[in-house]
């Protein structure tokens, strides 16, 4: 399955679906951040996906790090949530077109080791001053850049 992500892009496709979804920043005792490479776009990010019916948007986060990193985590904050709809999430296999909707969580590193999985073809920490050298979609980056920023605030928007 390959994805695009499109902003305030005039030529992309309509949305045609919104999914409530969690990302999650975790950070281990060194103060590294636990990142992905997808599998389907080759960009670093932060774990993190689809909320299911019958699940908490903090069980989601939890679960969807587990899955796709094989670190268990435990959320201890609120960094944002984003819902702007000029950001338009493009999945080339079937169609879908989904607007952004995520909550994005802190975390702190409980246990296992980063493990690749079908979602991501590698799984690493990463030294806070290295992450402006990996390659990240905007709104990725934009989350990044605002823990790293230290905002006391979680962003609305």
């Amino acid at each position: 399955m390959g994805r695009i992500d499109h902003y305030d892009d005039p030529a992309a496709p309509r949305p045609n679906s919104l999914v409530p979804s969690a990302n999650v920043l975790v950070t281990n005792d060194q103060g590294q951040v636990l990142l992905i490479r997808r599998s389907d776009n080759g960009n670093w990010a932060l774990p993190g996906g689809g909320m299911d019916l019958g699940e908490s948007i903090v069980a989601c986060g939890v679960r969807e790090t587990l899955e796709e990193t094989g670190v268990t985590c435990q959320v201890t904050g609120l960094l944002g949530i984003f819902t702007d709809p000029k950001h338009l999430i493009e999945y080339t296999s079937n169609g879908e077109v989904r607007q952004e909707f995520s909550v994005v969580f802190t975390a702190a590193y409980i246990s296992g080791r980063p493990t690749p999985s079908s979602e991501s073809s590698q799984v690493r920490w990463v030294d806070p001053d290295q992450l402006a050298d990996l390659r990240m979609d905007r709104s990725m980056r934009m989350r990044v850049d605002l823990w790293l920023q230290g905002a006391d605030m979680p962003h609305l928007g």
